[in-house]
């Protein structure tokens, strides 16, 4: 792999940048990230070390899939979608009717070319900075593919809106995703999110995962997400919401990879009345290390921001959890709460929980809870005492652990799957 510098990349991000018609912004952009990735520093996890992970590796030839994953289209709904392989959009899919209104869901290179303003305004500009450290300005420089969503004013969407992103283990291509979801005022609606890697090849990639979401005032968002990416997949993904007056967005996160994972998990409420739920659950297993940030900051008054993170261990596995709750000077009558607790399935498992409360203002509410251990004896016993198996009460003691971010996926059989691969996970 050649060493991150500009001499080293400039030619292959300029070439990149014209095959994909991008507007000279994105690759003036790119070029500008490029340059500061050589100095930034990496982001902190606390406790977490991954300095060593290949989380540098890019691959920017281009990438053409033996075979697409298309959708049966016996079992297409009508709800917008969009499927993704590699950097290579296989299926897309919206109504008349919603793109009447003025909704806008489709590739990112498509949203560059066609609606250019309204990307810019947002992209890598509200919510996430691109040279906030090393990670997103190495994103920034080499974002091969992604989606724009775009919910216009007043606009109630009902049915689901499903982004499905595929890694093929049989590629080197990198996996540098970039979703950037805009909610305009009023608006409401549920997105839904999934990673998953296909194929048993032993390939190695780094993937470096970006999610913007905007909530103007007093749009609603639900926003859910299943990752599935396989254990050769070395994962960096940061979600973020940049959440405006009487806005809420509501995350319901699985991080299900077997590849070791560091994440960012963040909130920040900048708007008085702003609101925002983060649920994740985690399994870790084998030899595999994940660690994760939830954040949610208080910028505004009478802001509330919750966080509850549930996480399994098997084996040797290792999760940390870090939940940051932070109330900034001027937001009066804020509410940060967080609970992050670990079950460790095995002797030589390692967990953390670790709640961070950081208040720089009074008239506030703000609480923590965080716990690591074992299954529960009680309930165990009781299950047992009414017929069932030691696995079997275990696993049923699980799933009622992680049930909260299960039950707020906005698909029932989405919900299934998730099950299913949590199952997986137990089982494997």
């Amino acid at each position: 792999m050649k060493e991150i510098t500009t001499a080293n990349y400039l030619d292959d991000i300029n070439a990149f940048s014209a095959r994909n018609e991008e507007p000279t912004w994105m690759t003036d952009l790119r070029v500008a990230a490029l340059e500061k990735a050589e100095n930034l520093e990496l982001p902190k996890i606390e406790r977490v070390k991954f300095h060593r992970w290949p989380l540098f590796n890019v691959n920017t030839e281009e990438y053409a899939p033996e075979t697409m994953n298309i959708p049966s289209f016996d079992a297409m709904k009508d709800n917008p979608v969009i499927v993704q392989q590699g950097s290579i959009t296989a299926f897309e899919q919206l109504s008349a009717k919603l793109a009447d209104q003025g909704v806008i869901f489709t590739d990112m290179f498509t949203a560059m070319q066609e609606h250019g303003d309204l990307v810019k305004e947002y992209y890598m500009n509200k919510a996430v900075e691109m040279d906030e450290d090393k990670l997103t300005a190495f994103h920034t420089a080499f974002m091969n593919s992604g989606v724009f969503l775009y919910v216009p004013k007043n606009v109630v969407i009902e049915e689901p809106i499903e982004a499905i992103f595929i890694q093929d283990s049989a590629s080197e291509e990198s996996f540098f995703k970039h979703v950037l979801i805009v909610a305009d005022e009023h608006s409401e609606f549920s997105y839904l999110e999934r990673f998953q890697t296909i194929g048993e090849q032993k390939v190695k990639v780094s993937a470096n995962i970006v999610v913007e979401v905007i909530a103007k005032a007093g749009s609603k968002v639900k926003y859910s997400a299943v990752d599935q990416l396989g254990e050769n997949v070395s994962t960096y993904i940061n979600r973020r919401g940049h959440i405006m007056r009487d806005a809420s967005v509501d995350w319901a996160l699985g991080v299900m990879n077997d590849g070791d994972v560091v994440a960012d998990f963040d909130s920040d409420l900048v708007g008085e009345g702003s609101h925002s739920e983060v649920k994740v659950v985690a399994i870790s297993a084998g030899k595999q290390t994940q660690g994760i940030d939830t954040r949610v900051t208080n910028k505004a008054s009478h802001s509330v921001g919750h966080i509850l993170q549930h996480g399994v261990i098997r084996e040797r596995g290792t999760l940390t959890f870090n939940g940051i709750g932070h109330i900034l000077k001027g937001a009066k009558g804020a509410d940060a709460q967080q609970e992050s607790r670990v079950l460790m399935l095995s002797d030589k498992a390692r967990g953390d929980a670790n709640p961070i409360l950081l208040i720089d203002e009074n008239e506030v509410t703000a609480g923590h809870a965080a716990s690591v251990g074992r299954v529960d004896p009680e309930e165990m016993y009781y299950l047992m005492s009414r017929g069932l198996r030691k696995d079997d009460a275990e696993r049923l003691v699980i799933r009622g652990f992680l049930g909260s971010v299960i039950t707020a996926i906005p698909v029932k059989d989405v919900q299934k799957e998730f099950v299913d691969v949590i199952e997986g996970k137990l089982n494997a």
